[in-house]
């Protein structure tokens, strides 16, 4: 394979960590950074391995170091895991997530106040 076939695999997976999960970047490992835990162990270092191959890839002399077998592999873990991401459910649940925990703390303070009053002998 050459640096056209790894760059490729990089900018590949970047698409889909732009399309699935959002994120802003330059590059793949900019982009790697951002998504920080969102990503599982990993797949963070399959992305980072895939990454740093795409940048050795451009000096001709380094092209020559990279293992493809393991920047395939890499490549694949991460593209396997971010197809299984469906952008849209994910964002259904965070919206969930907060209007629950906002929900939480409005029952919380309601709580609070017939507490206070009823201590206070209004009720």
């Amino acid at each position: 394979m050459s640096a056209v076939t790894i760059q490729q695999m990089a900018d590949r997976v970047a698409q889909l960590l732009e399309e699935r999960l959002g994120l802003g970047g330059r590059d793949l490992a900019a982009k790697l950074k951002r998504a920080g835990r969102t990503l599982p162990k990993k797949v963070r270092d399959s992305g980072r391995l895939l990454a740093t191959s795409a940048h050795r890839a451009q000096n001709p002399k380094l092209l020559g170091q990279i293992d493809m077998g393991e920047v395939t592999e890499a490549y694949d873990v991460c593209v396997k895991h971010l197809i299984a991401i469906d952008p849209v459910s994910r964002r259904r649940d965070m919206f969930a997530g907060m209007v629950g925990s906002v929900g939480f703390g409005v029952l919380v303070l309601a709580v609070a106040i017939l507490g206070f009053l009823a201590w206070r002998g209004y009720f």
